[in-house]
Order: structure tokens, then C-alpha cells, then sequence
């Protein structure tokens, strides 16, 4: 997020009193305010849940072998094109 982006939305969250404490302790630590803690951590998380399914990083053996097995001729799989093809129960 960019500091000159204009912040138009909200985010309510509901907590418990023990939450919303211990999320205060935490902002306060850091210097910063509930809102600005809560979306610097939430973005973080954010970015960290995402990048799994984004990126993911291999050392060469394993490239290797994600390469070879890319490469490798397509095999023809009988079962697999039938149950493709085919009506399932709910069609």
C-alpha cells in the first residue's frame, strides 16, 4: 500500500475485552495506534498467506526434477479421460 493512496475504506472487527487489550499493549510497544498496528500486521499476514501460493522457491535438485517432469511426453490415462469425460452423479 502506498502512503499517498487515499484511505477510503473501513474494516470493523469485533473482539473481546481481552483482545482488544492485549492488541492495545501491542500498539503501544510498537509506538504506533490499534488501526495502524492491526493493518501493518494484517498486511504482513496477508502478504505471507498469499506468497505459499504465489511463489515457491526450490533448491536445484528439486528444479531440476520439477523441469524434467514438466518436459516429460504426456502419457495417456484412460481412467483419467473417462472419469473427464463422462456424466459425474450431479451432471
Amino acid at each position: 500500500m502506498s502512503a499517498k493512496e487515499s484511505k477510503t475504506e473501513r474494516i470493523d472487527v469485533r473482539t473481546t475485552v481481552a483482545a482488544k487489550q492485549l492488541l492495545q499493549q501491542a500498539a503501544a510497544t510498537s509506538h504506533k495506534s490499534v488501526s495502524e498496528f492491526l493493518l501493518e500486521n494484517g498486511l504482513q499476514a496477508a502478504a505471507a498467506t498469499l506468497a505459499d501460493r504465489r511463489l515457491f522457491v526450490l533448491d536445484d535438485d528439486r528444479w531440476q526434477a520439477f523441469q524434467a517432469a514438466l518436459d516429460r511426453p504426456v502419457e495417456d490415462k484412460p481412467q483419467l479421460k473417462k472419469l473427464l469425460t463422462e456424466p459425474g452423479v450431479f451432471d
